[in-house]
Formats: C-alpha cells, sequence, structure tokens
C-alpha cells in the first residue's frame, strides 16, 4: 500500500479503499482453500468420471437383507 498508494499519507477514495479490502478477503480465502485441497484435478471430465466410479463402487457392496425367507 505504501508503494502504490503513499499510504499512510495519502488515503485512497472510500470506494478503492473497499474494494482493495474486498480483495484482500478474496485472496485470503482463496489461499485457505487451496490449503485445504492440496490436489485439486485439472480435468472436470476425469474428477467426474472418478466420482461415478466411486459412486459405483460403493452401490456394488450394498448388502441385501436376506431375512424373508419363503
Amino acid at each position: 500500500m505504501a508503494r502504490h498508494a503513499g499510504f499512510p499519507a495519502g488515503r485512497l477514495p472510500a470506494r478503492a479503499e473497499t474494494m482493495v479490502c474486498v480483495a484482500a478477503l478474496a485472496a485470503a480465502e482463496e489461499s485457505a482453500e487451496q490449503e485445504r485441497h492440496l490436489i485439486r484435478s485439472q480435468d472436470p471430465a476425469q474428477a467426474s468420471a472418478l466420482r461415478a466410479h466411486a459412486m459405483r463402487r460403493s452401490q456394488v457392496h450394498y448388502k441385501s437383507d436376506n431375512s424373508a425367507k419363503v
């Protein structure tokens, strides 16, 4: 801020200060998101296929109730 805006000797207009604060919050949120998800696929089709594959695998192991014998 001191290099680009001359802060604290001169202040930015109120709207500009608000935009700088919002940008800082967005950057902090984005960095927190990247910390949680270190491995993220760049290919959405591959990620979707992996999710579908995992769902099919989870359904294969469904246990039925065989107690009602005829």
